[in-house]
């Protein structure tokens, strides 16, 4: 379970109505994918797209069509999971759901997507990732890593990668995103844009649209800078007594973080870590691994007031 600074109450009682009702943004149930190849027909080199690797399956989630529908309830080889994004406070996380499939419920929490189960009608703010209501309350699901990055980069890396289609089975322009652009960064993405939504918590360590390398653990939470990252390429960081390195992927212009309980110091150079004569790229250093993923600063610190911050 995920560290948890305000009541499942608290969290509950937070929820305000985002405009469209429940399943007024309709999940897509039933995705169609393309190959690399034929999604050059309708992605920009530029394009945002939520990239997973899981169970041997390797698809590629354009933002433009998540920012229509913000979850995906798909399967990764033998897994049944929901691939989930929220516009209003740029997460995109996956979850792995069971027999159930998830809802968006038209209700936020800190800006944040509310979803919902279908199967017991338990809510569930996506960044907390743990049922604030419902009969699952207080129980969390079981994460995998989703990475955010572009359609260029990510075809780079994996050009044997599957595309969800935009055959969605709905009427969208996906050619249009309703909150902004990313390139260039306008509207409700940009620095010192106005939040929509009340929030449980400020904090101006960083502008509220800055984006963040966060990660929660039983010791608390974490967040590096994402720009400060992306220029030094290696941080450290601590939580209570436990140490944490954080790197930059310069392919897919993202961060991983590892604990790294013995404090091995890896050197970069040329898109590698180096340590004991040793090589390795960003994603496969020789450490544990812990789910992180980026979200804008209001949102993550909203959920996690205390967290512990490095750029």
């Amino acid at each position: 379970m995920v560290p948890l600074f305000y009541s499942l109450d608290e969290y509950a009682q937070q929820g305000v109505s985002g405009g469209p009702g429940k399943e007024g943004i309709p999940a897509i149930d039933t995705p169609q994918f393309v190959s690399a190849r034929s999604a050059e027909s309708f992605l920009r080199p530029e394009d945002i797209v939520f990239g997973v690797v899981l169970n041997n399956d390797i698809k590629a989630y354009p933002q433009k069509i998540l920012v229509w529908h913000e979850i995906v309830n798909d399967r990764l080889g033998h897994e049944k999971v929901s691939v989930t994004y929220c516009p209003l406070t740029g997460t995109a996380m996956g979850f792995k759901r069971g027999e159930t499939t998830f809802g968006v419920s038209g209700r936020l929490v800190n800006s944040n997507l509310l979803m919902y189960d279908r199967a017991t009608n338990s809510y569930w703010p996506q960044i907390l990732g743990t049922a604030v209501s419902g009969p699952f309350k207080g129980k969390s699901l079981e994460e995998f890593s989703v990475i955010w990055t572009t359609w260029g980069r990510w075809k780079q890396r994996y050009p044997e990668t599957a595309v969800l289609s935009e055959n969605t089975g709905y009427i969208r322009n996906y050619h249009r995103d309703p909150y902004g652009s990313y390139h260039p960064l306008s509207g409700y993405y940009a620095k010192g844009s106005s939040l929509l939504f009340p929030v449980l918590h400020r904090d101006r360590r960083f502008d509220s649209k800055a984006v963040v390398l966060g990660a929660r653990t039983r010791e608390g939470a974490i967040a590096f800078k994402k720009h400060s990252l992306r220029a030094k390429k290696i941080m450290e960081g601590s939580l209570g007594d436990k140490q944490y390195t954080a790197v930059y992927d310069p392919v897919l212009d993202t961060g991983y973080l590892y604990k790294n309980p013995d404090g091995k110091r890896f050197i970069y150079e040329k898109g590698h870590y180096t340590h004991a004569d040793r090589q390795w790229e960003a994603r496969e250093l020789p450490l544990e691994k812990v789910n992180a993923f980026d979200a804008m600063w209001f949102a993550w610190v909203a959920f996690y007031p205390k967290t512990d911050t490095y750029e």
